[in-house]
């Protein structure tokens, strides 16, 4: 599936270019654009590709083996470079692993290491300078690649680097094995390395001793950052290097695991989107049998994105983008006339005494009364963690749930009731499965049946609708908006931002039943 999703209202829409999209084998459709010039934007792709993996990850390969099987994912990217230069594209993102693969031992993945000198010391052109270092056959086909396709290239391989004895931090072995994503200029110039810091179980590869903070320049959009996979989820490299204010876009080549209802790949590549006011560029690698899929040109405004768990084979998009991307509109800048809900969730944050009575009664504006039964609160299993919720019933109300200091509200209508359960739900704790980091989340969601049990399980169908206001008085200013609706379909926010020390979420008029509304944060300093 490829989808195009804009933003809210066309006057928000208007901001952003129209685009395409590019399936290998799907005919494109020619770019939707209107009154904008060029300049303003640059093409951009990302590859979500079905890599050829090595039968036994665990045998020892030569070298010449080992470099038989990249050879042959190397030429499926040159083939997508091909068909992205006649686009016009000017930089193009691969996934993480799609070269060689993953579930390496240490020694196991040590004949698909290339050398890898850093472009910080030593200027070279791989395709130019081939014999310049040894064991350098990976970088040397994609700085080839840049140079045939005239773009920059993204791409993400194994390394090593040797080390001494005297080095406090070098392995046993006597080498450094780093998971590292490339940058290759147009001319084939390797211009910049990215080192994984938080890595995800990857026995085969070290972390830095030192976070790599990876940023380089581009002639037609100025400065991109680049991280890897997990990485999103911490505060180093991905937080610190949007410190630098003129970094207005991500490349990130990543091999994500779907896990919902919270963080899907797109999930979060969109969030993240939206939270900094940046272009977000992420190629995913593609096997659903091991629920890996997601990938997307992401702004804080339209999405381009491909999730698709049924086909094999890989995908490639095409999009045109702003190369000052507009973010969303908050409280504090709006200017559409106000309406009944907004001001009663306004009212609700002013701490009207009437408002406070827990879903009970809410007459905030004294024009419409909301009588609701204080529902029962419960506890489930969402995402490995202990969510407390309470069952969202009836056309419309006011619900607030807590746990430790974080308090959730959502003030909602409902066009329609659906024979399905919608539940609010809070967390705040240290998530300990499968990484360990301190998250605040308030999260409605779609649960799987109709048991207070199901809250919290993986649901993509959904058919219930809603218009909603959900906020929480968060204790970290690192909140992402998390928003999917039936079909594994990204929604975009009508509002998101920060109103009376609530980070809040709002939107109306979803195009399709909704799977999750949350606001997900992060307490980098408690992890």
């Amino acid at each position: 599936m490829v989808c195009v999703m804009s933003g809210a209202g066309l006057q928000l829409a208007l901001f952003l270019c129209g685009g395409y999209v590019v399936a290998l084998g799907v005919h494109a459709e020619e770019p939707r654009v209107a009154g904008h010039h060029e300049a303003e934007h640059y093409m951009a792709a990302v590859y979500e590709h079905q890599s050829i993996l090595t039968p036994d990850p665990l045998a020892l390969l030569s070298r010449q083996q080992a470099l038989e099987l990249m050879n042959q994912n190397l030429d499926i990217y040159e083939q997508q470079v091909m068909i992205a230069a006649q686009k016009g594209v000017q930089i193009i993102v691969f996934p993480e692993d799609g070269i060689h693969g993953f579930n390496f031992t240490r020694t196991s993945v040590y004949p698909f290491l290339d050398f890898m000198p850093s472009p910080r010391l030593v200027r070279w052109n791989p395709c130019l300078e081939p014999h310049r270092f040894n064991d350098t056959e990976v970088l040397q086909r994609l700085s080839c690649m840049a140079i045939k396709g005239d773009m920059f290239v993204v791409a993400n391989l194994g390394t090593k680097q040797p080390c001494h004895r005297n080095d406090p931090g070098c392995p046993k072995d006597g080498r450094y094995q780093f998971n590292t994503n490339v940058v290759f200029s147009n001319n084939g110039t390797l211009v910049e390395r990215y080192r994984k810091h938080n890595l995800y179980f990857e026995a085969a590869f070290d972390a830095p001793l030192k976070v790599d903070h990876s940023i380089f320049d581009t002639p037609f959009a100025g400065k991109f950052g680049i991280f890897t996979c997990f990485d999103i989820l911490f505060f180093d490299p991905a937080i610190s290097l949007l410190r630098d204010s003129e970094v207005k876009h991500i490349v990130y080549p990543t091999a994500w695991m779907n896990q919902l209802p919270l963080l899907a790949a797109i999930q979060i590549q969109r969030a993240f989107a939206i939270a900094f006011g940046i272009n977000f560029l992420a190629a995913n690698i593609h096997h659903p049998s091991l629920g890996m899929t997601g990938s997307g040109i992401h702004s804080p405004l339209k999405s381009f994105w491909h999730h698709d768990m049924e086909d094999s084979g890989g995908h490639l998009i095409i999009a045109q983008v702003a190369k000052n991307p507009v973010g969303l509109i908050g409280t504090e800048n709006a200017t559409e006339k106000m309406d009944p809900s907004q001001s009663k969730f306004l009212e609700l944050l002013a701490g009207d005494p009437y408002c406070e009575k827990d879903a009970k009664e809410v007459h905030c504006d004294g024009a419409t009364e909301w009588n609701m039964n204080a529902p029962p609160t419960f506890h489930s299993e969402m995402m490995y963690d202990h969510f407390t919720l309470v069952p969202v019933w009836g056309r419309e109300g006011y619900l607030r749930v807590c746990a430790n200091g974080l308090c959730c509200h959502l003030l909602y209508q409902r066009p329609t009731l659906s024979k399905e359960l919608y539940a609010l739900g809070v967390f705040d704790g240290l998530h300990t499965v499968h990484g360990t980091y301190y998250v605040q989340a308030c999260a409605l969601v779609k649960c799987g049946g109709l048991g207070f049990d199901t809250c919290g399980q993986e649901i993509t169908e959904a058919t219930g609708r809603f218009e909603f206001h959900l906020w929480g008085n968060f204790s970290t200013s690192y909140v992402f908006p998390l928003l999917l609706t039936s079909g594994m379909t990204l929604e975009t926010p009508d509002q998101f931002g920060w109103e009376s020390d609530y980070s809040f979420l709002r939107k109306r008029g979803l195009s399709s039943g909704l799977v999750t509304a949350a606001l997900y944060g992060r307490l980098y300093e408690r992890d």
